[in-house]
């Protein structure tokens, strides 16, 4: 739900790709090495494409989640394609929880994935949006005005330090 309406509020000058993890399996490295999965293959493109990523990720038992952390442990191999996928490139993490603390927790635990793959981390605003269910209607449309303003200026704080940063 926040990732749609992230993508709505994107500026009239910013293209948002919407990347899946849907397909993507749980890592084994027996099946990386036998050749390319076609959604992670198209997931690292995506991202090796991009002036920078942003990452909407909620936030389980108190951390990431560990099908979010596949997908970037599978677009992360071999590792000398880090480099090329992630070096140097802006990042942002921003995240929706049903609970009251937001994806505090889960955001600080991407920190140290981020300095590993050489990304540059947006530190200068903040998104978490805590109790979702009071902040989304049942159809999954965003009905909280102060949140609509929160994502405007993340997503406005965001576009800059990506245009500052691009590689």
């Amino acid at each position: 739900m926040l990732l749609r309406a992230v993508v709505a509020a994107a500026p009239a000058d910013t293209t948002i790709t919407v990347g899946s993890i849907a397909e993507i399996p749980l890592y084994n490295a027996d099946v990386d090495a036998a050749g390319p999965v076609a959604a992670v293959r198209e997931l690292k493109e995506q991202i090796a494409a991009s002036d920078g990523v942003l990452l909407v990720s909620p936030e389980y038992n108190h951390s990431v989640p560990g099908v979010l952390k596949n997908a970037i442990d599978w677009v992360s191999r071999p590792v000398t394609d880090i480099p090329r996928v992630f070096g140097d490139r802006p990042v942002g993490v921003i995240g929706a929880t049903s609970g009251a603390g937001g994806t505090t927790l889960a955001q600080v635990a991407w920190l140290p994935v981020f300095r590993g793959l050489g990304m540059v981390p947006f530190s200068s605003a903040k998104l978490l949006v805590a109790n979702a269910a009071t902040v989304f209607d049942e159809h999954g449309a965003l009905q909280d005005a102060a949140v609509r303003t929160q994502i405007d200026q993340y997503l406005a704080g965001f576009v800059r330090f990506v245009a500052r940063n691009r590689r």
